[in-house]
């Protein structure tokens, strides 16, 4: 293996460092999850190797193991190593401005978020001083897939094959509200392909009215997403569809454009 032949010619190489990164280079996608078995194939180490690393890299928050069905997917602290979270891609920079710009024209909280697992995960939080919030969210918040616009909007925009695996393990989650989450995300698609966003008045929070926009930035890179929040009595639904939605919409796009021109 091409990690050993380094450790012998050189004494300062860390074997099972570079074996460790090497496990989480085996994930092709964040939304892949393999076995020990599975991640020993791909990296062409023994299985108990692999065992106690992915143990400990599960212990240290960078694998998450899914009880279910004994694989491991990528966590937060994946993110973390390549300053996704914050700035990994220049994803920030890119959009921050823009927010922040969008927020103020139209009196929302506006954020951008990426999936963990199953919820949403703020890694840009921009609010107007104008705006009448009834709970302000920062960074690090989590939102739900099902009811939060960020999460309908991550479901709408994801693909098939992702939105499918998502549903059905929502669906193993509770069981009894099939019916509701299944019209749900069918809602959601179409109103993405109608309106060009999706909508989620009162459906978290009875009193907050918010829409979403997926945001693609690239063929490698994972699906975002784009909300503006308000409170209902501040920021009618008819207001978010009619005034927001253009703006939101229009911000996501360029925010596209910027990042793929750089």
């Amino acid at each position: 293996m091409e990690t050993d032949i380094a450790a012998k010619d050189d004494r300062q190489f860390v074997t099972a460092l570079a074996r460790g990164l090497e496990l989480l280079r085996a994930f092709a996608s964040g939304e892949e999850r393999l076995s020990n078995q599975e991640l020993a194939e791909r990296c062409g180490l023994p299985k108990s190797t692999v065992t106690r690393l992915s143990y400990t890299l599960t212990r240290l928050g960078y694998l998450v193991h899914v009880p279910e069905s004994g694989r491991y997917r990528l966590g937060l602290q994946t993110l973390a190593l390549g300053g996704t979270t914050l700035s990994r891609l220049d994803v920030r920079e890119a959009s921050h401005a823009r927010l922040q710009q969008l927020a103020d024209a139209t009196q929302t909280m506006v954020a951008l978020a990426i999936r963990d697992d199953l919820a949403m995960l703020y890694i840009d939080n921009c609010v107007s001083e104008q705006a009448i919030l009834t709970l302000r969210l920062s960074l690090g918040s989590r939102m739900p897939l099902a009811t939060s616009a960020v999460g309908r909007g991550y479901l709408a925009g994801a693909t098939p094959e992702v939105r499918q695996m998502l549903v059905a393990r929502l669906l193993a989650l509770d069981p009894p509200g099939g019916d509701a989450l299944q019209a749900m995300v069918a809602q959601a698609v179409a109103d993405l392909a109608e309106l060009g966003c999706v909508r989620s008045f009162g459906a978290w929070r009875r009193e907050v009215n918010a829409i979403a926009v997926p945001m693609r930035l690239g063929a490698s890179q994972p699906l975002m997403v784009v909300n503006a929040a308000a409170a209902a009595s501040a920021v009618p639904a008819e207001v978010f569809l009619r005034e927001v939605r253009p703006r939101l919409v229009d911000t996501v796009r360029a925010i596209e454009a910027r990042y793929r021109a750089a």
